[in-house]
Parts: structure tokens; C-alpha cells; sequence
């Protein structure tokens, strides 16, 4: 038996703050929200339902739980720094001024950043 293809993919993101985490992916990222109950915020994620559950003592993950593949990772990290986003810069990673890590063989480029509750997203080229 082979998972469900019509099964659609979500994701989840917590958060202790629910207005704030609601103002950063709206206003910041740019995301849709469609729904909001008593359990999460829902937006859309360009075709992936993302739902934002408050708990309130969540300790984020120094891992990314949460990326995008992008065209021009440059660009993408200019308007996001223009909007206040602050990209991470990690030490033991080699990484441009904008904060922008090359792999070793060249092909992929990351930048990593973190919404209000320090949930490590990240930024991909590859």
C-alpha cells in the first residue's frame, strides 16, 4: 500500500505569541491568510496549508523547520531584509555579506532567518 496521491501536505509552525507570529507571515512574508480557529492560524503557503498553533511555552529547534526554494536567493534576501527580516550567519560557515551560504560543490546556496518565536526558516537556490 502506497500513501494516498490525492493526500494534500500541510505544515506546521508554533508559536507563544499568536498575533505576532499572525503580523510576521502576513505582513512580512507575504502569506495568505485563509483561516483562523481555535487551535491555529491558516495560511497559505503558495499551494501548502501552514497552520500556526499557539503553545505557550514552546522552545524553538535550532534545526529549519521551515524553507523555500527560490529563483534569485539574492534578491529574495535583499526584499526580506528590506521588510526587517535578519538573516543568520553562523559561525564555521563560510557566508557572503548578505548572509548567503554556498555549498561546498557550488550548487546550493542557503540563507537562514528566524520569525519572532526563533523558528529557524531558511531561504534554498540550488
Amino acid at each position: 500500500m502506497s500513501f494516498p496521491a490525492s493526500a494534500r501536505t500541510m505544515s506546521f509552525i508554533i508559536t507563544r505569541d499568536r498575533e505576532r507570529a499572525k503580523k510576521f507571515y502576513s505582513e512580512v512574508l507575504g502569506f495568505t491568510q485563509t483561516g483562523e480557529d481555535p487551535f491555529a492560524v491558516v495560511f497559505d503557503l503558495n499551494g501548502v496549508m501552514l497552520r500556526i498553533t499557539p503553545i505557550k511555552d514552546h522552545q524553538p529547534s535550532p534545526h529549519t523547520v521551515l524553507g523555500w526554494e527560490v529563483g534569485d536567493i539574492e534578491a529574495e534576501v535583499k526584499a526580506l531584509t528590506a521588510r526587517g527580516v535578519t538573516f543568520q550567519k553562523y559561525e564555521g560557515f563560510e557566508m557572503s555579506e548578505l548572509g548567503i551560504w554556498t555549498a561546498p560543490d557550488g550548487k546550493a546556496r542557503v540563507a537562514w532567518f528566524l520569525d519572532p518565536d526563533g523558528n529557524n526558516l531558511s531561504l534554498a537556490q540550488f
